[in-house]
């Protein structure tokens, strides 16, 4: 004789069995909602299929083909780093250029303003005879 929970059991595996297959079937519904797609019905939105019906050998080319683009777009990506870095690096070398041509150019204009007062100074001052005169 079957034990009293046997037959509950059967249902209960029953019940499961078809819940899970029901939202098996619904989890598979793809909606389009306007520009965007979802997994959840909306106001007039427009259930999409979504069956891939491609072979396994044109999956996996689509796959490889995916891998390749990725793997290049991940290397364009490393390329345009380096030559934002490279760039930066040049600007900010070019900038330290222009910050030491600044100061050796305010030393020579510097140099240049002291020069001129000193020949300045020369020339108002009288000058020293360098002749000597001897009496008899």
């Amino acid at each position: 004789m079957a034990k009293p929970s046997t037959p509950i059991a059967i249902l209960l595996i029953a019940i499961c069995t078809h819940l899970a297959s029901a939202a098996a079937a619904h989890a598979a519904e793809t909606w389009r909602c306007g520009n965007t797609y979802t997994d959840q019905p909306c106001k007039g939105g427009k259930a999409v299929d979504v069956d891939d019906s491609r072979s396994e050998a044109d999956r996996r080319a689509s796959d490889a083909a995916t891998r390749r683009a990725e793997m290049r777009s991940a290397e364009l990506e490393r390329t345009r780093l380096k030559q934002e870095r490279d760039a930066a690096d040049r600007d900010r070398k070019a900038a330290a250029e222009a910050r030491r041509n600044a100061l050796a150019e305010r030393r020579i204009a510097s140099a240049e303003r002291l020069e001129r007062a000193r020949i300045r100074k020369l020339d108002r001052e009288p000058r020293k005879s360098t002749m000597k005169f001897k009496g008899a």
